[in-house]
């Protein structure tokens, strides 16, 4: 059925006029009567040993209420690592966890690590308190990224025998040697996976009130999953039920994996709260977020690739390593795990070997985001892929359409395990270049040469695991005024999950959206909720919202039976919210059918939770275009097509607004993004006077359509969209980069990002040379 609001209708968000006109409620928007201001008290160094001095003269301070040092929640959990369940070490053992502490006692070991809370009454007189801090540093050599790391010299955790967090095997290492033994000829490329910081809208914030009668805490804070807060605040950190805590999340501005965590504040401020009898709030500035959040990414890898004569692949070896910075984050193992599962890409490898190691190092702590894994393992295939073909002398859209998984050989099963069900990747490869005017290429290179500039075209064909995991539990309630409210744990961050799951609705009740809600972010109104990530919301959590609506609307019609004293099967779902008798004008109002005596509220409320049997793989390919001035060595996106499988699209407004932004971020790190880290540890780039984030002018109108096979292993045939923008768009800017390099000096390869005095550098070098 074609529903007016349904499926595959292009519909605006109904959420972006009350978020555009500034009526939004963001977690720094909402204040509670009396609340104190919290400032933490953070380390210039990125490694030392401190002692903290008397803190009477800061206690005394105006306005200070509170100061809590490591002492003083010595009794409180650590923050937990789920993620190394995820990982092992090559001889079986397991990872081992050096704790960490919500405040450490006595050493720090990355810079801007927390090292007290201060509570006062405003935030001018806390941050006066912090300022006025008594410590003594004893400063200790920094372990600053992988190189040294790997080298051992100095010990991040010196309980432990190596910087080496864990160090494992994915995939056949006697395959892949046999392979290597019967091949034509090897191609190895050694790459950078950039780390990169996740500098969303809304810096993080928030405000905890604790009730001493009930003895309950209300935590108010922007996350991807107020749930998954909750459960690690009470079980692993302050140790307490977790119906003493109830987390809400109001709007929320950006999230893209870093804002699933648990951080020090969140239980900082629950303690200070109960401690002072007064609401605490503590709001994130944009330098805090630089130290204070998890970054992204930081990937070395050494890939290795045995072909046979005609350049078919016959196996990849892998050397995999990851900076995981000072402590392991949430999920922090499991991003370069996963992500070396997915490293055949779209191809059909038959023996593979990737060997995955993660390092501590004196850094801020990385984790997921967006794409967590899979962005890296498509740069490095899809970068190595482009790089092979110029090695041996081949077209690089033929060789990749030479070793593509074909349709009719699916489900194909990966050497690392995973199952594509669906997918006609040669098929969106050369409609992407189709609409990306690949053919034309060579007439503009040649007029971009007459203005004296360099010009690029590259592609980049993607796939992605994601949509899985357990059940998304959701309930559709049919309202006593006859709307519907919607109630579910993910978590909007900006994507229109407001829209998105009304449309899921309107399929099957045949509301317009203005009369669906959408209720989410509040752990005493929903009971459960695994949060939004890894693009499981409408996928999962929508597969959840259709089945509950369509047993809703069953039941509606077996109501509406009774009172039009008709058979359900002649009723119809009529648009408006109705219930009417097929081909007449007899009907009955949702309204009415919620007042009839066996139309109880129980009987009006339906839940659903349906669980995927397996991941979901969305695949695409994206074309771009790049211009180089040689003169200012700036790089200038001329083009850019996109041609992706998302199996089925609910919402193509929606959709393209998902790929627009995951795009944005992937020529981000490709050509902007650049974290540094100097030899002492200090973020060199820990602001935006530093680190450059793109911006609107640095992109052209992206061409994009979808190609879609139905998935079949999602019961809406549906693959997710979240991150794939993200995942096509650095290989394919690279690749762009790199040819037009490649045609102006034979330069086979370049690192992220490309930023100009980078590029600058390696023009002047391939100038003098050829002088």
């Amino acid at each position: 059925m074609t529903a007016k609001f349904g499926i595959g209708q292009p519909l605006k968000r109904v959420e972006d006029e009350r978020l555009l006109t500034g009526v939004g409620s963001y977690t720094a928007d909402i204040t509670a009567p009396s609340a104190a201001a919290a400032v933490v008290v953070r380390s210039p160094h990125a490694s030392a040993r401190f002692t903290i001095g008397d803190l009477a003269e800061v206690r005394a301070m105006p306005g200070v209420l509170l100061v809590l040092t490591g002492a003083d929640v010595a009794d409180l959990g650590g923050l937990p690592c789920p993620g190394a369940a995820a990982v092992h070490n090559t001889d079986g053992s397991a990872v081992v966890l050096p704790d960490y502490p919500v405040l450490p006692r006595d050493q720090v070991r990355h810079i801007g690590e927390a090292i007290a809370l201060v509570v006062a009454e405003s935030d001018l007189e806390g941050r006066q308190a912090a300022e006025a801090f008594p410590v003594e540093w004893e400063s200790l050599e920094a372990v600053v990224g992988i190189e040294q790391a790997s080298g051992n010299e100095a010990l991040v955790w010196p309980q432990l025998t190596s910087n080496t967090a864990f160090d494992m095997l994915v995939g056949d290492k006697d395959k892949v040697e046999a392979a290597f033994a019967m091949a034509a000829r090897t191609v190895e490329l050694a790459l950078v996976n950039n780390r990169v910081v996740a500098n969303y809208m809304e810096p993080r914030a928030c405000l905890a009130d604790y009730d001493p009668a009930a003895e309950r805490w209300t935590i108010t804070l922007g996350s991807q999953g107020s749930h998954g807060i909750r459960d690690t605040l009470a079980r692993q950190i302050l140790k307490v039920d977790r119906e003493r805590i109830r987390v809400v999340t109001p709007d929320v501005g950006g999230g893209f994996g870093t804002k699933i965590f648990m951080y020090r504040e969140y239980p900082l401020c629950a303690v200070a709260a109960q401690r002072i009898g007064r609401a605490v709030r503590w709001v994130s500035d944009r330098n805090e977020h630089f130290v204070a959040d998890t970054h992204g990414r930081d990937n070395a890898t050494r890939a290795e690739m045995a072909l046979d004569e005609s350049g078919r692949f016959l196996g990849l070896r892998v050397d995999l390593r990851a900076d995981l910075g000072a402590y392991l984050s949430q999920f922090a193992p499991f991003i370069p795990a996963v992500g070396a599962r997915m490293t055949p890409g779209c191809y059909d490898i038959p023996a593979l070997l990737v060997r995955v190691r993660g390092y501590y190092t004196n850094s801020v702590p990385v984790d997921a985001y967006r794409g967590a894994g899979r962005p890296e393992a498509a740069y490095a295939i899809e970068r190595f892929v482009d790089y092979i073909a110029r090695k041996i002398g081949k077209d690089r859209a033929e060789l990749r359409a030479l070793n593509f998984v074909k349709p009719e050989t699916m489900p194909h099963t990966t050497q690392t395990g995973r199952v594509y069900d669906s997918g006609e990747f040669e098929g969106h490869m050369r409609r992407a270049m189709e609409i990306g005017d690949w053919s034309g290429f060579e007439a503009r290179c040649a007029a971009a040469a007459q203005k004296g500039r360099l010009r690029g075209i590259g592609l980049a064909s993607y796939i992605e695991a994601c949509s899985g995991g357990g059940a998304e539990k959701a309930e559709v309630r049919l309202e006593p005024d006859g709307s519907a409210v919607v109630l579910i744990g993910t978590q909007s961050t900006g994507q229109g999950h407001q829209t998105a799951y009304a449309q899921l609705v309107s399929q099957h009740l045949q509301l317009p959206l203005d009369r669906i809600s959408v209720l989410q972010g509040d752990t005493a109104v929903i009971a459960s909720g695994g949060g939004t990530g890894g693009s499981r919301s409408i996928p999962v959590g929508g597969a959840s919202v259709d089945q509950a609506s369509r047993t809703l609307a069953e039941r509606l019609k077996a109501f509406a039976a009774e009172a039009l004293e008709a058979s359900p099967a002649d009723l119809e779902i009529a648009e408006g919210g109705e219930v009417r008798v097929v081909g007449t004008d007899r009907s009955i109002s949702f309204a009415d059918i919620a007042q009839l005596p066996a139309a109880t509220r129980e009987q009006l409320a339906v839940e659903d939770a349906w669980t995927p049997p397996e991941f979901t793989y969305p695949n695409g390919t994206h074309v771009c275009e790049v211009e180089i001035d040689p003169d200012t060595a700036e790089i200038a996106i001329e083009r850019y097509s996109i041609v992706d499988d998302f199996g089925v699209t609910l919402n193509p407004l929606l959709l393209a607004g998902q790929v627009h932004g995951g795009v944005v971020q992937g020529v981000g790190q490709a050509l902007h993004e650049r974290t540094v880290f100097d030899a002492d540890g200090q973020l060199v780039t820990a602001s935006f006077m530093d680190y450059r984030m793109p911006r609107a002018a640095d992109f052209p109108e992206i061409t994009f359509e979808t190609r879609n096979v139905p998935c079949k292993t999602n019961v809406l045939g549906m693959k997710g969209a979240g991150e794939a923008g993200s995942i096509g768009g650095t290989p394919a800017v690279m690749n762009a980069v790199c040819d037009a390099l490649w045609r102006a000096h034979g330069i086979a390869h370049v690192d992220m990002p490309v930023t100009p005095d980078r590029l600058f550098a390696l023009l002047r070098t391939a100038a003098a040379k050829a002088a």
